[in-house]
């Protein structure tokens, strides 16, 4: 049996110190930030740029600018949060959330409309997983596993409930006012969830396993932190290209949109699943072998798509597999550093470890439909991701930090 008392003080949290709200707070916020301040925003598009008469490439930059804020702004949240705790960071980023959507709802030109987004851009980096991954890393250890696969789960709804929501609002209000009602909402439900269900003490910072003595330096200078970073970075492109790709994949193989739109949102369903497993796997393997197997299935599951035409059943299974595979990738993400290096430093290592993932993901969507049709369409593309990922499943072989010294 593990020493329970030995693993709480190593990590200088215990069950007292957690705040019995927060998770379930965490949980709320999440659907709510990620099905207002990003899943509405497809929903509202096509109304937007009917209405204004802006491009929609011009309008989908605007939002994919606010991704880009928000991988580099993480940088600074993650500092932030290993000495000061979630609490003013998410209620701030909750309050610019609103002040961002406000700003966008009533923007009277493109200007505007795209520095309401780039205000957004931060509310996310304060918002998001990451700043909630922090909190429940720092509360939950060692048991925060299971805390994180929660959070997924509840953020996993956050498109299940707000795009609906949105559409039928939408239905029946302007863009604008339908933008107005989401910020009430976010308001209504982040603000005071934030501000009161994460009050409870900040943990210390408690000693990591591997360089503690001499910070977060030696870690973000190391070979190790390096190869990871190159690695979530080349399979976070394929992976968010794969799927903003599956659909015109499916229409190109002569599938309508409906059957494709299925398709996309059964693989959702296998990363819900997905999501549900990753505790056991990480009972059962080592962090870099956990790393290499998963980006590895990535791969394989994308060559699998760029080569089956059909039937359709099959692809709908292959969805499923690729979503489940999608689903242990976000909690990969989220205990790679402390699988590795602690949780000393957590806000401030995993922060510069997004970044780039993040940055790699804001632009997948944009790349992958500028190199389809150079490449010959969409089943070529998707040889040329599964390629990406093979490549990251060898730059994962290096993420092993070294030994510390006896």
């Amino acid at each position: 049996m593990p020493n329970t008392k030995a693993g709480v003080a190593a990590t200088g949290t215990g069950v007292r110190s957690r705040p019995r709200a927060a998770l379930p707070a965490l949980c709320v916020t999440q659907i709510t930030s990620w099905g207002i301040v990003y899943y509405a925003f497809p929903v509202l598009n096509p109304a937007i740029t009917a209405d204004t008469g802006w491009s929609p490439g011009a309008t989908t930059a605007a939002f994919s600018a606010a991704l880009l804020v928000s991988a580099l702004t993480g940088i600074y949240v993650g500092r932030v949060l290993d000495h000061r705790g979630p609490r003013t960071v998410m209620t701030a980023g909750s309050v610019l959330g609103v002040l961002s959507l406000l700003t966008v709802a009533a923007a009277p030109n493109l200007v505007v409309f795209a520095a309401g987004w780039l205000l957004a851009g931060a509310a996310m980096a304060a918002t998001f997983y990451q700043p909630a991954f922090a909190a429940l890393t720092r509360w939950w250890a060692p048991d925060h596993i299971r805390a994180l696969t929660i959070v997924t789960l509840a953020g996993g709804l956050a498109s299940t409930l707000f795009a609906p929501l949105t559409a039928l609002l939408a239905e029946h209000l302007s863009w604008r006012a339908t933008y107005t009602v989401l910020a009430t909402i976010l308001a209504i439900v982040t603000v005071p969830a934030h501000a009161l269900a994460l009050k409870a003490p900040w943990p210390p910072a408690p000693k990591g396993p591997v360089h503690a003595a001499r910070g977060s330096e030696s870690v973000v200078r190391s070979r190790a932190f390096w190869m990871l970073a190159a690695t979530f970075t080349l399979s976070g492109f394929a992976m968010y290209a794969v799927v903003m790709g599956l659909v015109p994949l499916l229409l190109e193989r002569g599938y309508t949109t409906t059957q494709a739109a299925w398709v996309l949102g059964l693989g959702g369903a296998g990363q819900t699943l997905g999501r549900t497993l990753y505790a056991t796997l990480a009972r059962r393997t080592g962090a870099t072998t956990r790393t290499t197997t998963l980006v590895g299935l990535g791969g394989l599951t994308t060559a699998a798509l760029a080569v089956t035409a059909g039937p359709y059943a099959l692809l709908v299974a292959l969805a499923v597999v690729a979503g489940t595979v999608r689903g242990n990738l976000t909690l990969l993400q989220a205990t790679a550093v402390t699988d590795r290096w602690g949780t000393t430093h957590y806000g401030r290592l995993s922060g510069l470890l997004a970044a780039p993932a993040h940055t790699a993901a804001a632009l997948a969507p944009f790349a992958g439909a500028a190199l389809a049709a150079p490449l010959g369409g969409y089943p070529a593309l998707f040889t040329l991701l599964a390629a990406l990922s093979a490549v990251a499943a060898v730059t994962s072989l290096g993420s092993r930090p070294p030994r510390p010294p006896a």
